[in-house]
């Protein structure tokens, strides 16, 4: 399979107005998608974004590409990313193109795609499309262009979708939540989506004015949350990331709950009811807790690469249905086809309203792990400390120390030089020591 130029492990992303992010690739790349998925005249793509301020500049430059290659346009305004993943299928769309960074700060964006079926691109198509972007770009006859027009109930649509997501039997009425929604692309749907649920809400991070997204708020940051949480005397909180794929929840005593514990909850209820399907896939970086947790409820366990896509291959692979990221990715096969924040927090509320028991409560089956993580910056990328017998043997030798009660995993980034050395184990002082004596044998090895 050939190099890809642009893409990376989520489409294209990068800080706006540096090559690619800028309005003339995503012009160029509007009309490479419209000639691939869209197959010319007669197809039809779907846009949605974040609420980023240069969301606006993306989605004309996307637009007039499709239009170019003939293909016709279907605005969303913002929307989260699962959402679109949701209203391409449900609209027979050709493809969906998300503009959003997910979690990063506002100066970044990013366009990545979904396939007819709600799919992320498999990587064969995204190779076609770099290859249509090396092609000179014409225009179709003027008889053939595309035409644009906005969904307006493209909001509603995809309220009622999550809403459908758990039983009709099961009310909220009885919980008080506090949402945080990053100010990003789920401000003006999941407080619905709760509240029609009845469920007592509380919004914060809901006034996004183009440069807040993801700042000192939501799935990236929860500190605010649990100072919310607290304060109202809530149940519970939930806090989305940017685009709304990622989901992080705080108790009642406002501690955080992270993806690995939302997924352990949700695994162990669908064993319960003997709905799971095989097993649960994580990552390499999940927490050793979760993976002992799950062994005690006799439910399979797999660790795929970082990076939601790998988590759904290995699923798709397995015909399992559940898997996710302690980063807050947790996908629910059985409800939808990509990561879903919404959906996620509604599977572990309606576990909650069922059972009759608090987060705190439910949490209590899995123990975290103590883990370290130290990122050891390299001189140059073109340093191989991996490649060192010294630091294979020092991870041998770690290994051993710390025998099936924990374990070490060194792993090159995939954005900067860096090598992350993580350890975890039972005892937290170990589990330090020994993840600063093998950075220090990383940092030797440069």
């Amino acid at each position: 399979m050939g190099q890809r130029k642009y893409f990376g492990t989520d489409g294209v992303r990068g800080t706006v107005g540096e090559y690619p992010i800028t309005a003339d690739f995503a012009l160029k790349l509007g009309w490479a998608v419209g000639k691939v998925l869209g197959k010319g005249h007669g197809g039809k793509v779907l846009i949605g974004k974040d609420t980023r301020i240069s969301g606006y500049m993306f989605e004309s430059a996307l637009e007039a590409g499709l239009i170019a290659a003939g293909v016709d346009v279907l605005q969303l305004g913002p929307m989260p990313t699962p959402g679109i993943a949701y209203l391409t299928r449900t609209f027979r769309a050709d493809a969906g193109i998300v503009i959003s960074a997910s979690h990063n700060p506002y100066d970044d964006n990013g366009i990545k795609f979904f396939s007819e079926d709600g799919y992320k691109l498999p990587d064969s198509v995204e190779l076609e499309i770099e290859a249509m972007l090396d092609q000179p770009m014409d225009t179709v006859s003027s008889a053939e262009l595309g035409k644009a027009r906005r969904i307006e109930d493209a909001r509603g649509r995809y309220i009622e979708f999550c809403k459908a997501t758990i039983p009709s039997s099961v009310s909220l009425s009885n919980l008080k939540v506090v949402l945080d929604c990053a100010n990003g692309a789920t401000y003006h749907i999941a407080p619905d989506v709760f509240r029609e649920l009845g469920a007592e809400v509380i919004a914060i991070g809901v006034e996004p004015n183009g440069r807040n997204i993801n700042a000192g708020c939501g799935a990236t940051d929860t500190s605010k949350l649990a100072e919310k949480v607290l304060a109202e005397k809530a149940d519970l909180g939930i806090a989305f990331d940017g685009d709304g794929d990622r989901v992080m929840m705080v108790d009642a005593k406002g501690e955080q709950i992270d993806g690995d514990q939302l997924l352990f909850i949700i695994a162990r209820d669908a064993k319960k009811r003997d709905k799971l399907q095989g097993g649960v896939v994580g990552t390499l970086m999940t927490n050793l807790g979760m993976e002992k947790a799950l062994a005690k409820h006799d439910i399979p366990f797999a660790r795929a690469k970082v990076g939601d896509r790998y988590v759904m291959e290995m699923l798709k692979q397995n015909n399992w249905q559940f898997g996710g990221e302690s980063s807050g990715h947790v996908i629910c096969l059985q409800a939808t086809t990509t990561g879903d924040g919404i959906v996620a927090a509604l599977q572990v509320l309606a576990v909650m309203a069922k059972a009759g028991l608090s987060l705190h409560d439910l949490k209590s089956g899995m123990s975290k792990y103590p883990q370290t993580m130290i990122n050891v910056r390299l001189p140059s990328r073109e340093a191989k400390p991996m490649d060192s017998e010294k630091v294979k043997s020092a991870i041998e030798a770690e290994e051993k120390i710390l025998a099936d009660r924990g374990r070490v995993l060194l792993r090159a980034s995939g954005t900067e030089p860096l090598i992350r050395v993580m350890v975890e184990g039972e005892d937290a002082a170990q589990v330090k020591e020994s993840a600063q004596r093998l950075a220090t044998v990383v940092e030797e090895s440069c």
